[in-house]
């Protein structure tokens, strides 16, 4: 709308009166009418998405979509949409046009909000000041969860939780929190330090049963480093120590450094092979972080005058086996190809996510999160994006009910105390 101001031609040669007339049917016929300039103000965020969208996406053409036409087609939806999760759910289905990974739009009523905003806090520092005063965290139990036919299931336990400490496993069917319905953060709200009660189903068909907790304030990247080294246990089969680790979260170099510590003097320094597991979580990782499992390679060790050692360049030369299935992503992906493609033990689960471009986190005008696809990315020439890392041996996990049970580990733990394979 243009301004009304000296010298942009409404004051040359018009009379005060005439103008005031001028400005006043101006005013009925060009104003947008109230409805829609509400509307218009709802949209905002919505539209700042799509336009996020338009300028960082990694290829300018947008997979071939006429981009107005798909923000035209959804924008209905998000004004229509009643709450945060129903306009999450529009944008989510306007990015999933688009065909491709790290395309997330995500509030605070989502766990992985808070998660990712962690993961790119470097980035968002500035907003991150503004939107998180106090820092970034949620209340919550640790525990991921899946849909799946209608019904909420535990994917994952992290370790050393609120949900683990409670006795509640991979593959519980969650019915309700305190009575109502399940919701990963909103359950917790205003709970933080006082007990809940989780109604759940551990058996397909069977009684409903009772678990107390007690929700934690989580920090994302403190919470997945605790789970990390609260996983790391020694499996005794067929006369051989297995050790096993769980890696969540390769988003910085300080959970490889966790990885080491374990390895060269921490619980898992004597085992006799290990099980590197990478189901799950956000990726990150860096293909250097290979070199660990690199036989080849040097060991380099400082000894100090009391006889404590460090080390400053580590080898693991024992067996190793790794663990992955459709929630592994991005850079674990890189890593699952490589320790595939060159031998560096049997990869055991079901095919990764196949969800390998680079992103970028933004925070919106509200606070809401955005991660948008913004480069393309190969390995050794192949692009993993839209198809996964194949395992060398095939073992699926069925979630529901599974009362904790873990095949694919087990299938692992065989293979590095026996040998066999298949």
């Amino acid at each position: 709308m243009r301004s009304l101001h000296p010298g942009n031609g409404f004051f040359a040669s018009a009379h005060v009166a005439a103008l005031a007339l001028i400005v006043a049917l101006f005013a009925l016929t060009a104003s947008p009418a109230p409805g829609f300039a509400r509307e218009e103000a709802k949209a905002e965020v919505f539209d700042e998405a799509a336009r996020l969208v338009r300028w960082k996406f990694y290829d300018p053409k947008l997979h071939g979509k006429d981009w107005d036409a798909v923000v035209a087609r959804h924008r209905p939806d998000y004004l229509a949409a009643d709450g945060k999760q129903g306009r999450a759910a529009a944008i989510n289905a306007m990015l999933a046009e688009l065909n491709a990974s790290h395309m997330i739009y995500a509030t605070d009523d989502d766990p992985a909000y808070y998660q990712l905003v962690d993961i790119f806090k470097f980035g968002l520092r500035d907003d991150i000041k503004k939107h998180f005063p106090n820092g970034v965290s949620y209340p919550g139990i640790g525990i991921f969860t899946r849909e799946i036919e209608g019904k909420t299931f535990v994917s994952g336990v992290l370790a050393g939780g609120a949900a683990a400490k409670g006795g509640l496993k991979t593959g519980d069917e969650i019915l309700t929190v305190d009575g109502a319905p399940f919701q990963p953060v909103q359950s917790f709200r205003d709970k933080v330090g006082s007990e809940v009660t989780l109604s759940i189903r551990r058996e397909r068909g069977g009684p409903v049963s009772v678990i107390a907790l007690t929700p934690e304030r989580m920090e994302p990247g403190a919470a997945f480093r605790t789970a990390m080294k609260e996983s790391a246990r020694i499996i005794e089969a067929n006369g051989r120590r297995i050790g096993y680790i769980h890696v969540w979260s390769y988003a910085g170099q300080d959970y490889q450094d966790l990885l080491e510590e374990a390895l060269s003097s921490g619980l898992l320094k004597d085992v006799d092979a290990l099980v590197w597991d990478l189901r799950d979580g956000w990726g990150g990782a860096s293909p250097d972080y290979l070199d660990l499992f690199n036989a080849r390679g040097p060991d380099m060790t400082f000894t100090e005058r009391s006889g404590e050692t460090d080390y400053a360049s580590f080898k693991w030369k024992k067996p190793v086996a790794m663990l992955i299935n459709g929630g592994t992503r991005s850079g674990k992906e890189v890593l699952a190809h490589a320790f595939k493609t060159y031998g560096y033990g049997e990869v055991i689960g079901t095919r990764t996510a196949g969800a390998l471009l680079a992103g970028r986190g933004f925070l919106l005008s509200d606070g809401s999160f955005l991660m948008v696809a913004v480069n393309d990315v190969a390995v050794d020439g192949v692009r993993i994006e839209g198809k996964g890392v194949a395992p060398t041996i095939e073992v699926p996990l069925d979630i529901p009910y599974a009362a904790g049970a873990d095949p694919q580990l087990d299938k692992a733990v065989e293979v590095l105390s026996e040998g066999t394979r298949g």
